[in-house]
């Protein structure tokens, strides 16, 4: 099993940057994909970005490519998204999720942690 704590979130402008950080406590960090989803009021939880055990591959999805980062680091037990260039529809609570089953569906991942507000003002 794995533990997970997000933070970072708050409240932004337009345009700014933020950096979410999720820490992990447990076995085996390295065994588990990471990945962040996120849900906003009123809507279904969506993916964001995941990479990959090793952290060699990492994915995204459309509204994250090209603004949104994923990295981990094995050494720590921690992945962070670094998202710039924020937008008013990037406004959600944001998931740190843990898989040994996948990396992209949100159905494979095992492991969730409470989840961190990103407000984005215009």
């Amino acid at each position: 099993q794995v533990q997970l704590v997000e933070s970072g979130g708050g409240l932004v402008q337009a345009g700014d940057s933020l950096r979410l950080s999720c820490a992990a406590s447990g076995r085996d960090f390295d065994r588990y994909a990471l990945g962040w989803f996120r849900q906003a009021a009123g809507k279904e939880r969506e993916f964001v970005a995941s990479i990959a055990r090793s952290g060699g591959h990492t994915y995204y999805a459309d509204s994250a490519k090209g603004r949104f980062t994923v990295s981990r680091d094995n050494a720590k037990d921690t992945v962070t998204l670094q998202m710039n260039s924020l937008k008013p529809e990037d406004t959600a609570v944001y998931y740190c999720a843990a898989s040994q089953r996948g990396i992209v569906a949100a159905t494979t991942f095992d492991y969730w942690g409470q989840g961190t507000q990103v407000t984005v003002s215009s």
